[in-house]
């Protein structure tokens, strides 16, 4: 292995050192949007559905905050969409949540996530890159960095506005069955190639304000690699010292890169760090990460100083023992800020056991409104206030950007060719 993939050995969780700075009007004006926030608009901003689990109506009357498209999931329900069919749909969703805010003294955009994790891999016609196993092969961070720039690319070309990559998990047994989702076995690349992909995908604070860059979302936070016999959602049983030193190092990289999301992992860790935040609730913890405070909050938020935010997988509040389909309390208070929700009447139970348990004080208002500023933190440094509809915006709808041979490196007005291929 060359110098450049050595990696450093962390004796405790390190401090964040993120490219994307603390800017203090950005912080005023979060603190003055929030304080006039009801606390229906606050969960709103909490909830994500996936596309095919809610229409234009909910989001004027829920004031949700931001969507996915889960893999099969495409406007009108037809696989072969085209650019145009994507951004369409996303104006459909960005005026209703301008209508939603239209009597309000204050606005708060919308965001589309997708699974863009080898390329834009779930609409037709754009580029398909090899997994990550494949990539790995490769030792190239320049390739990686070009990959996550075609990929930034395409998706700002159906109005989409936020990617659930880089997968950073250090797979270390070949009976995992989502292996191929990890760069390698060694630490050393995955550190090497996160914040490759996040400075691809992101751009440097200024681009990922403008209308080319998208926002990045490590995952999954931690450890889903390292699981016993490899069984997907299982148990990892590693020391503290070694998660932190082969299964979370593509996080250190990529959040030092700026990345402004990270994921919930499925996995279990099985340590008695990982204590149970609530042993008042009923039941025992089954140290799902979704619920662990120890590691989304005290060791992500608190110890490395994160300030972006942390989203649960699909439907993964729903792993952790104390939780259900319809309760996400006890994932709430662990430190999870979105809530994948993707079903429709998960999402509006979810919706409404949270309100309840803020009336009756079992979420604290306070972990509420973290959620909400970290929320909306992420929407003001990726510029959406200031982006327009996604049909006007520079790349829209421009079929001619997906699926070539080489994309655009866009630069102001003009277009300059970058191949993946290493130079």
């Amino acid at each position: 292995m060359s110098s450049e993939f050595k990696t450093p050995y962390y004796s405790d969780w390190p401090k964040i050192e993120s490219a994307i700075a603390k800017d203090d009007a950005i912080e005023s004006a979060i603190v003055e949007i929030v304080s006039q926030m009801t606390i229906q608009e606050k969960v709103g901003q909490m909830i994500q559905p996936d596309l095919r689990g809610i229409s234009a109506q909910e989001i004027i009357e829920f004031k949700i905050g931001s969507i996915l498209n889960g893999g099969g999931a495409w406007p009108n329900e037809n696989k072969r969409s085209m650019t145009k069919d994507w951004v369409e749909k996303a104006d459909e969703f960005w005026l209703a949540t301008e209508k939603a805010f239209e009597e309000r003294p204050f606005r708060i955009p919308f965001m589309w996530a997708t699974d863009a994790v080898h390329g834009h891999n779930n609409v037709f016609g754009a580029t398909v890159f090899p997994h990550n196993i494949g990539l790995g092969c490769a030792r190239d961070p320049e390739l990686i960095r070009n990959i996550g720039r075609i990929t930034a690319i395409e998706i700002a070309a159906t109005g989409l506005d936020w990617t659930f990559a880089p997968t950073v998990a250090t797979p270390r047994d070949l009976r995992w069955g989502r292996v191929y989702e990890g760069y390698s076995e060694d630490p050393e690349i995955v550190y090497a190639y996160s914040s490759e992909v996040v400075k691809g995908l992101q751009g440097t604070q200024e681009e990922l304000k403008g209308e080319h860059h998208v926002i990045s979302n490590v995952k999954h936070w931690v450890g889903d690699g390292g699981t016993s016999a490899g069984i997907d959602r299982g148990v990892n049983s590693y020391s503290e010292e070694l998660l932190r030193n082969i299964h979370a190092m593509g996080y250190f990289s990529g959040l030092n890169a700026g990345a402004q999301v990270v994921m919930s992992s499925f996995n279990s860790w099985d340590k008695s760090a990982n204590y149970d935040h609530s042993p008042q609730v009923e039941g025992d913890y089954n140290y799902k990460i979704h619920g662990s405070k120890y590691l989304l909050t005290d060791v992500l938020k608190e110890k490395m100083g994160f300030d972006g935010l942390i989203v649960t997988d699909w439907h993964g509040h729903a792993e952790v023992s104390k939780c259900s389909d319809s309760d996400a309390t006890y994932v709430i208070n662990a430190g999870n800020d979105i809530l994948m929700v993707p079903v429709h009447k998960h999402w509006r139970a979810v919706y409404q056991k949270t309100l309840e348990d803020v009336e009756s004080g079992l979420i604290p208002i306070s972990r509420i409104d973290d959620a909400v500023i970290r929320i909306l933190r992420v929407k003001m440094r990726a510029g959406l206030w200031d982006k327009p509809r996604p049909s006007e915006r520079a790349l829209a709808a421009n079929q001619s950007l997906l699926g070539k041979k080489n994309t655009g490196k866009l630069q102001g007005g003009g277009a300059q060719v970058v191949s993946v291929a290493k130079k």
